[in-house]
């Protein structure tokens, strides 16, 4: 049995709602609410370990999943600098050259915090220090963290990441093998209802 890992992002928060960047933000009612309505689909997963990001919002999440999670730093958001907490729209109309930059350069930091190429190898290395022994891990997390270890299991180009939609929610399974990381698709609970 391979190694298996299932990467949950946390549910909308409202300043993600907002078209802010994150800051620590915790879980309103509306995320609270939704991320009840995982509660009995990940108590059912065989996970023997579970990690967690330090941020509020995930801590919420674990909460509410009735799941206990060790904080694993390298599960954490990346660091937006002084662009945390702002509108995206606000650093579009102030910054435009910098957002431009940022949003098609993984190296770029223009915000004067970690680019994605950071984040990705801090979460790449993460993945590839986990124990080559059978188990499930449940990693709740971030969409950015989920789309770095995305890219990291196919080893494909950084740039890619701007391509690679997770919302609110989504569960990334990821499965180690003699072979190495397979990104595993999963077909959606709402999908097999309609079959």
């Amino acid at each position: 049995m391979p190694l298996r890992i299932f990467l949950i992002s946390h549910a909308a928060t409202a300043a993600m709602r907002s078209g802010r960047f994150p800051a620590d933000d915790a879980l309103d009612q509306r995320g609270m609410e939704a991320t009840q309505t995982w509660r009995s689909r990940v108590a059912a997963m065989p996970a023997t370990t579970a990690f967690r990001s330090a941020a509020s919002c995930v801590g919420d999440t674990a909460r509410l999943l009735n799941v206990e999670a060790t904080i694993a730093p390298a599960l954490n958001e990346t660091d937006y600098g002084r662009w945390a907490g702002q509108r995206l729209a606000d650093i579009a109309a102030t910054e435009p050259d910098a957002l431009a930059t940022w949003l098609s350069d993984p190296q770029a930091a223009p915000h004067g915090g970690a680019s994605f190429e950071a984040m990705a190898r801090r979460v790449g290395a993460w993945l590839d220090d986990l124990p080559d022994t059978p188990a499930t891990i449940i990693a709740l997390t971030h969409a950015s963290v989920a789309r770095a270890a995305i890219i990291h299991a196919l080893g494909a180009p950084l740039a890619a990441h701007s391509r690679i939609e997770i919302a609110p929610l989504t569960m990334v399974e990821l499965r180690r093998s003699a072979r190495g990381w397979h990104w595993i698709a999963n077909v959606p609970e709402w999908m097999e209802n309609a079959t």
